[in-house]
């Protein structure tokens, strides 16, 4: 986006008078009205002309970089995964809510309404199933190294 508003930028002298605005995602309707009109190939309506674009009209900052043969910054991004039972498992336990949430707050009452869901026998959160089942909640790690077992294990290729 900063790329096409510093091209508007070189052109505004051109114009006796330029505004722009900021629209909000949720309310850019002709955009909206225009992406489905480009994923259902509908009929154009009579007066509007289509020009389909195959590249970016603007070069991107990384894309001048690239091609001025620019040294490039590494980014590295470091996720912290938290571990989604902790905060019903601490709620069942002690009624306590996580620091970051306020007690008052909606996700408060969100993680209180989930928490009935549960229960925990021993260190093991279990989810009540509409059928009376207990489910073991498992780590995302956990979760990941089941279905690789599911997927690579005993039962991965079956059809012999």
């Amino acid at each position: 986006m900063d790329a096409y508003v510093e091209e508007i930028r070189k052109l505004e002298n051109k114009f006796s008078e330029l505004e722009i605005h900021h629209v909000d995602r949720d309310n850019i309707v002709g955009a909206d009205v225009l992406s489905k009109l480009g994923s259902t190939r509908a009929a154009v309506p009579l007066r509007v002309f289509v020009h389909e674009l195959h590249h970016p009209l603007v070069k991107i900052q990384s894309q001048q970089a690239t091609d001025a043969k620019a040294p490039t910054t590494v980014r590295e991004v470091l996720m912290i995964e938290e571990d989604w039972r902790l905060q019903f498992i601490d709620f069942i336990r002690e009624f306590k809510l996580p620091p970051h949430v306020e007690a008052k707050s909606a996700e408060a009452a969100r993680i209180i309404r989930r928490s009935k869901g549960f229960v925990l026998i021993g260190d093991n959160l279990y989810k009540h199933s509409a059928s009376g089942i207990l489910m073991k909640c498992v780590t995302l790690e956990e979760g990941k190294d089941i279905l690789r077992e599911i997927h690579e294990g005993v039962c991965g290729n079956h059809a012999t």
